[in-house]
């Protein structure tokens, strides 16, 4: 039987942010697909360049109609129905991280959730695993809200140790009275610098099982079809690739795959922060 939603759609937020937290493209994109879905405008666009670091976040010029160059500034959106608040529409929050002022951009939205009348949050992340592309993409969830956990089967992290924008976000939330879920897929780490429609996809599955809702994903399947066939060719084409791929692959086929838990994703953040060539000796952020 399946499982009742656990928030209703119309009183959730969905957070995502672009950078590292993103691997693959796969969190905003399937936050993507929920604000085309249901037509959702910006009800409020954070620019105020004191969040922001452009050596960091770099602006973006691009052409207009008549060819005139403007700059796109990086922003912090919140999208919600066009007209009225709808019972089965989430609210969407998405943008690139802010490099500075994160306790009063995390108390500034979560006062925004609350003015909505949000009841529940999902934040969704993507990491870089050691993971084959070929199987199932694997999905890592958590709660600081025992209630939560336990109408998931799921458990509260025990991480300790740096942080990103989507934990700030998350325990504000939780102090606020308002419930988090954790979100993230595992994305290959050997094909890291082009999007990943298959991680994109299994977040989506997710995020319509917590929420109860439908979003139509044909093209998306046609894509993650041709992903992994693309890898598929790639790898034939290179003994190395294929022989660490099949590495991956017997060790996730052969070894019985760890649950959801504080120390499942300690370790897969240690691995991933391990192989950032930009921080001093390994050392980096973990959501």
């Amino acid at each position: 039987m399946q499982q009742p939603p656990l928030f209703e759609p119309g009183r959730t937020l969905l957070v995502a942010t672009e950078g590292w937290s993103d691997a693959g493209e796969a969190a905003t994109g399937a936050l993507r697909m929920v604000v085309e879905h249901y037509g959702l405008v910006p009800y409020d666009v954070i620019d105020d360049e004191s969040y922001f670091d452009f050596q960091v976040t770099r602006p973006f010029v691009e052409l207009d109609g008549d060819g005139s160059r403007v700059l796109s500034w990086p922003d912090i959106t919140l999208y919600g129905p066009d007209d009225s608040p709808s019972p089965d529409a989430p609210w969407v929050l998405m943008g690139a991280e802010p490099s500075k002022l994160w306790r009063s951009l995390a108390s500034q939205l979560v006062d925004q959730a609350l003015a909505h009348d949000v009841e529940g949050m999902v934040l969704v992340g993507a990491m870089l695993a050691d993971v084959p592309h070929s199987r199932p993409v694997r999905l890592i969830l958590s709660s600081d809200e025992s209630s939560v956990r336990h109408k998931l089967g799921i458990e509260r992290s025990t991480y300790e140790g740096p942080v990103g924008i989507l934990s700030v976000i998350g325990l504000q939330a939780q102090r606020a009275g308002i419930p988090a879920v954790h979100l993230w897929a595992q994305v290959p780490h050997y094909v890291h610098t082009s999007p990943s429609p298959k991680a994109t996809l299994a977040i989506l599955d997710r995020i319509e099982d917590l929420l109860g809702i439908d979003i139509p994903r044909e093209e998306l399947v046609d894509q993650a079809d041709s992903w992994e066939e693309n890898i598929d060719q790639l790898a034939a084409e290179d003994d190395d690739m294929l022989a660490y791929i099949q590495q991956l692959e017997k060790q996730r086929d052969t070894v019985e795959s760890p649950e959801a838990s504080g120390d499942a994703i300690a370790r897969e953040f240690e691995r991933y922060l391990s192989r950032r060539p930009d921080r001093p000796n390994g050392l980096g952020t973990e959501p």
